[in-house]
């Protein structure tokens, strides 16, 4: 577990300390992430998992996207237009192209269907033992669960990510559960 240093850093100076030991952690070949049977049991069909396209060492929710296949779920990628407009959820095949959006972001075609996803599997760049998360910084994610509160907020990460504490604003929105190569944590 990396340490945050006391008094907590500020976010842009964490992020970029975290990012960098992501990617030092990636750049090893980092095992895979499993989908646990405390994922795969809440998972029925019909049921709407949002998940994402990893970018650059973002923690690959594939087996994840694997088990959601697997029960008969409804899959849906987040559509990201700009720092300032809510991200939606649009369902997506499994197979269909990718169109490249902001930020070099994966995302689906803007005329695909939008739905209210029941999962929301969500990478970030750091998170503490209360999963707490540290995002971007552009709160698309924290907009997302405010708007979708009934939706199960899963983090995907890599155990490299977590810290002591993070320091939180009033709109963060804590994750329910968040998975790594090593565990399966619960709030």
């Amino acid at each position: 577990m990396n340490d945050a240093v006391s008094p907590l850093p500020d976010k842009r100076a964490l992020r970029a300390r975290m990012r960098a030991e992501r990617d030092r952690f990636v750049a090893n070949g980092p095992p895979p992430i499993e989908a646990p049977a405390a994922f795969t049991e809440r998972l029925r069909p019909g049921t709407i998992v949002a998940s994402y396209a990893p970018l650059g060492g973002e923690a690959d929710p594939a087996a994840l996207v694997a088990a959601a296949i697997d029960a008969g779920c409804t899959l849906a990628l987040p559509h990201v237009v700009d720092r300032a407009t809510p991200l939606r959820f649009l369902r997506w095949d499994g197979v269909a192209p990718l169109a490249t959006g902001p930020y070099g972001l994966r995302i689906p075609q803007a005329d695909w269907p939008e739905v209210a996803p029941d999962v929301i599997l969500t990478p970030l760049v750091a998170f503490d033992g209360a999963l707490n998360r540290l995002g971007q910084g552009a709160g698309h994610y924290d907009r997302a669960f405010a708007a979708h509160p009934e939706a199960w907020r899963v983090g995907v990460a890599w155990s490299v990510q977590r810290v002591e504490a993070l320091a939180t604003d009033p709109w963060d929105v804590p994750l329910h559960h968040l998975i790594t190569e090593r565990e399966w944590l619960t709030r």
